[in-house]
């Protein structure tokens, strides 16, 4: 049976469209794409529960994939510790091909069914750690491979795919199915199928976060001051938790170098 992800597109004669129609039909495919994502909340639920419970004892979330997925994964894992202060070896993301596929293509590096449990041992891999294969099309050998590792190794899987029945659920603990069905341009995943993906890595590794306390109330009081939007950001943070005036708080968040450390003390003076 051909593939969801691979069907042709309900649009036709793409190059004799405007550039407004293009646009307007790209947006009306985009519309589908969170309703189909909230059909899968109970999966992802299922295993976030399960993540925050072994990263909570030491463990660590791994993404894998090739191509637009494991850009996609990567993506997330680098976005985790400036934005939640958490370690770079916490959330690790890994890409057929290596750190050059992440912007040209490596051949065939995704065909490769040992290579991704290869790459995973290469981080010590353990029965701590929770892994999620991400694959839109949810046949790829280099995700499916390290799957299928993780599992006779009785670490936790999970997998983001578009497409029901894929070779990858078969190996995959949480199999998270988000089917988008065919992409505008016939066979181009990173469109809605990524959109789908991306969402649910945000979902995955936010929830997750939160769950850890690395988020107070609704704020990042984590978060690397790496830049001076950040420092202003952490600043009126602490602004809204005290009495400060901006200069003073500017101070504050200087010295203790943390928008966390700066409440406590605060919260000390008290």
């Amino acid at each position: 049976m051909k593939k969801s992800t691979e069907k042709e597109s309900a649009y036709r004669h793409l190059e004799k469209m405007s550039t407004y129609e293009l646009l307007r039909c790209i947006n009306e495919e985009d519309k589908t794409v969170a309703a189909r994502v909230e059909k899968c909340i109970p999966v992802i639920e299922s295993f976030v529960e399960q993540l925050y419970r072994k990263m909570q004892t030491g463990g660590r979330l791994f993404y894998i994939g090739a191509g637009t997925s494991g850009r996609l994964g990567i993506l997330d894992a680098s976005e985790c510790p400036p934005t939640f202060g958490v370690p770079h070896d916490w959330v690790i993301g890994l890409i057929a091909g290596g750190d050059s596929a992440i912007r040209k293509a490596v051949e065939f590096a995704e065909d490769d069914r040992t290579l991704g449990m290869k790459d995973l041992e290469d981080y010590g891999i353990n029965d701590m750690d929770c892994v999620v294969g991400i694959a839109a099309s949810g046949s790829t050998p280099y995700v499916v491979g390290a799957l299928e590792g993780c599992q006779l190794r009785g670490i936790v899987t999970a997998c983001i795919t578009c497409n029901l029945d894929s070779e990858i659920t078969k190996h995959a603990d949480y199999p998270i199915v988000c089917e988008v069905g065919p992409e505008f341009v016939t066979g181009s995943t990173r469109m809605k199928a990524g959109t789908a993906q991306k969402m649910i890595l945000n979902m995955i590794s936010t929830s997750a976060m939160i769950r850890l306390g690395r988020v107070l109330d609704n704020k990042m009081v984590d978060m690397m001051l790496s830049n001076n939007k950040l420092l202003d950001r952490g600043t009126r943070i602490i602004m809204e938790n005290s009495d400060l005036a901006y200069e003073d708080a500017m101070a504050l968040l200087k010295r203790e170098n943390s928008v966390r450390s700066a409440l406590e003390t605060l919260r000390k003076m008290d």
